[in-house]
């Protein structure tokens, strides 16, 4: 026999209405007891009926999750967790990408596309923050990245020119006077080029450093860093350390160095940015910067949650701002520890 909501409610120890609401996300719930009932419905088998919920409450259950690139490493993991995320919730995401196009971001987000979702996650790379509302017409928002949207659209971001300062500093602690960057995109008006740039300016200056140069780049992958790193190789000066502004380009340099018979990180400092996997298993192993992948999933889709269910109506839009760290790895020297 199908386990029903008071059989849960006996296993936790709670009310009928907190399993309700747990399942549902109707209302908060305590951490520990989320946790306790989630346990009992995974040991239960409990499925509870989410079309009909869906029904009565007039909601589809489905949210909408576009990213620019589904190839990207770095927005296939992010894509996987929002997914897990909405999940625990109770939603179902239709995933979609724009590759940044002007107009796909326009149609998913004006429905043109025939695509019914309560709420939709959305990391534009061509819409201006001040249209983004808009276009969507009072649909439920998050958005990712930096573009900073106006109005009620909550905002889930990286500190980029933090943690490009951050990246940029672990060079110049390592040793490293002679630092290039590898990542300006002018062609893109995302921002997200302009603030990790920002921050890596930032570092020298403060270490009374100049940059070698600025390498742009038509995308962040992994041609576009072996192309950019032989450039800054073949050019009048030479250069020792260089910040990367993804972890594909970090790899992409990093197989040149290899061809070019340079040493990592004896001759050549390499940092990245997106700690994405394949980084983690290059030889040399490849240090980063490692965004708080998880929270920005579980933060994005809760705010999501809390817009489409109207527990927040009236509050302006909230901009959460995630942590990041430097992950030292085997292609930068050792910094020495403080005296």
């Amino acid at each position: 026999m199908a386990a029903r909501l008071k059989d849960v409610a006996a296993l936790a120890g709670v009310s009928v209405r907190t399993v309700s609401n747990v399942v549902s996300n109707a209302a908060a719930v305590a951490p520990d007891t989320r946790a306790r009932v989630l346990a009992a419905v995974a040991e239960l088998g409990y499925r509870p009926n989410l079309a009909a919920r869906n029904l009565r409450q007039g909601r589809t259950g489905l949210i909408g999750v576009v990213v620019p690139e589904i190839h990207s490493p770095y927005f296939g993991a992010l894509a996987g967790l929002l997914i897990d995320a909405a999940r625990e919730r109770g939603w179902t995401v239709l995933l979609e990408r724009t590759g940044g196009r002007a107009d796909l971001e326009r149609r998913l987000l004006d429905g043109s596309e025939g695509h019914q979702v309560d709420g939709m996650i959305i990391s534009p790379w061509s819409t201006s923050p001040s249209r983004l509302s808009s276009i969507a017409g009072g649909l439920p928002l998050v958005v990712l990245g930096e573009l900073e949207p106006d109005g009620d659209i909550d905002h889930v971001a990286l500190d980029n020119v933090a943690a490009a300062r951050d990246a940029t500093r672990h060079l110049v602690a390592g040793g490293r006077r002679r630092i290039a960057a590898i990542g300006l995109q002018p062609g893109l008006g995302h921002g997200t080029a302009e603030l990790r740039a920002e921050g890596f300016r930032q570092a020298l200056r403060e270490a009374g450093m100049s940059p070698v140069a600025e390498m742009e780049v038509s995308d962040l992958h992994r041609a576009e860093g072996a192309r950019a790193l032989r450039a800054l190789l073949d050019g009048p000066r030479p250069v020792d350390g260089v910040f990367c502004f993804s972890d594909e380009l970090a790899l992409g340099a990093l197989r040149v160095a290899l061809e070019r018979g340079i040493e990592v990180p004896g001759d050549l400092a390499l940092v990245g940015f997106d700690d994405i996997e394949d980084g983690r298993f290059a030889t040399p192993s490849l240090t980063t910067i490692a965004p708080d992948r998880e929270q920005i999933a579980e933060r994005a889709v809760q705010c999501l949650t809390e817009r489409v269910l109207g527990r927040f109506e009236a509050m302006p839009g909230r901009r959460i701002v995630v942590p990041h760290r430097v992950l030292a790895r085997e292609s930068t020297p050792p910094v020495p520890s403080p005296a």
